[in-house]
């Protein structure tokens, strides 16, 4: 394969991800929206906002999701599509290969959610429980490995910024912010693994200039996963 049939492969995928917005926002009147909160003490504060709803799974779904009270200063969101077949996109970096192509269909169960917000901007995450967790670590390599064709990017194009890892005793979580072309961060993307669960969720966008925003998304994602 030539480089210019790379990048133009790269390229089409990238675009995915906008498609994919478009998509979301034109569903939201479908989503399903409700109210959600964790303590009696936040119930007011989460009562206008949407919530991540879906009939439960075996040992994963849409509880172990990225919930609205975890968006932090910056991101309001205003509609959640939630579904457990795994055939939610990956990354804007995956193109059209998704979770159930990653694990071959031999995940126990699956769970993904598309969060739209009042500005720009877009979050999914999407989710898989292995039967064991050696398969767990090895869908986690595939993931990070899929992140990691983005990082090398020529001149110009998106691309995603150096590794971080959060490790906490109740899993593991790879972050990394997502950079413009003219270098202006843009979200990013985190892969996690909590047990015999697997997850990635990439927020696109600019709520913010520190690329450490996408630390906190990863960290609440991560605590949901392992919950």
């Amino acid at each position: 394969m030539t480089e210019n049939q790379t990048v133009q492969q790269k390229s089409v995928r990238r675009n995915r991800i906008a498609a994919a917005a478009c998509f979301a926002a034109a569903l939201i009147t479908a989503s399903v929206v409700g109210t959600q909160s964790a303590t009696a003490e936040g119930a007011a504060q989460n009562a206008a906002r949407p919530a991540a709803v879906a009939a439960a799974a075996p040992g994963l779904g849409s509880a172990k999701l990225v919930q609205s009270e975890d968006f932090q200063q910056g991101l309001n969101p205003v509609g959640a599509t939630v579904a457990l077949t795994g055939r939610q996109g990956l990354s804007a970096c995956s193109g059209e290969e998704t979770m159930r192509d990653l694990t071959k269909d031999k995940a126990t169960a699956y769970a993904s959610v598309t969060w739209t917000f009042d500005t720009d901007g877009l979050l999914i995450e999407s989710a898989a429980s292995a039967p064991t967790g050696t398969e767990a670590a090895a869908w986690e390599q595939q993931l990070v490995a899929l992140v990691q064709d983005c990082q090398d990017e020529p001149a110009g194009h998106w691309y995603y910024g150096a590794a971080h890892t959060l490790n906490v005793t109740s899993g593991t979580a790879h972050w990394y912010p997502a950079y413009n072309g003219d270098g202006t961060v843009s979200g990013g993307v985190a892969v996690l693994r909590s047990g015999t669960r697997v997850a990635i969720v990439e927020l696109t966008g600019r709520p913010t200039d520190a690329p450490t925003y996408v630390e906190g998304i990863a960290t609440a994602a991560l605590k949901r996963l392992s919950s």
